[in-house]
């Protein structure tokens, strides 16, 4: 009788053992699923703008965070260069932003364009999502270039622009992970920008701004 009582004992320990275990892996991968990413953009603007971008490599108060966005009207000539490497053995965020701003008050034209143009590129693979619409367009010149697989997501933009534009970009690898890099911004007046983004599931290729 000892001896089952024993062995039942024994066999419940390494169960519960077991569960712990795995509970411990599953909290492991919680916010921790790799994450690589890298930014190039270069714009010149005259107007009013409003944009934000958000890099984080891991949830909470663990890993590396940026925030960066400007906001106003006037002129702004402005480079930003950003490089992200999240996951469970690593966390680096590297960035740079070199700018002229300049305050002009801005007063919108006084008829409205119904002119627009939009798209819209979601890659489930690699988790990635991109996204530009332009309104009230006066004059809109653009070459928008996308490539996705399921190992990589290339968003290339080059925009010269009169109106109104709204640009957006998100990376988050799984439901589970936090966002590595989320950006939104609404120009309106002229505009003209550069951008590549590009993101993956292995090292990522960083591509010069043109």
């Amino acid at each position: 009788m000892r001896g089952t009582v024993a062995v039942l004992l024994l066999s419940l320990a390494l169960g519960l053992s077991g569960l712990a275990l795995s509970g411990l892996a599953a909290a492991d991968t919680v916010g921790s699923a790799t994450q690589n990413l890298t930014e190039n953009t270069w714009m010149y603007f005259q107007g009013y703008m409003d944009d934000t971008r958000v890099f984080q490599t891991d949830t909470g108060y663990h890993g590396q965070k940026l925030v960066s966005g400007t906001r106003g009207s006037g002129t702004a000539s402005r480079t930003i260069h950003a490089d992200v490497y999240g996951g469970s053995k690593y966390d680096e965020i590297s960035y740079n932003e070199w700018g002229v701003f300049d305050y002009q008050p801005y007063n919108p034209p006084a008829t409205q364009s119904d002119l627009k143009n939009a798209l819209c590129a979601k890659n489930y693979e690699v988790g990635s999502s991109f996204s530009e619409s332009y309104s009230n367009i006066r004059s809109l010149i653009k070459d928008t270039n996308i490539y996705q697989d399921d190992q990589i997501s290339v968003y290339q933009i080059d925009t010269e622009l009169q109106g109104t534009a709204r640009l957006g970009a998100r990376v988050q690898k799984d439901p589970y992970a936090v966002p590595a890099y989320v950006m939104g911004g609404t120009y309106v007046g002229r505009l003209n920008i550069h951008s590549d983004i590009e993101t993956g599931n292995a090292s990522i290729l960083t591509l010069p701004c043109p």
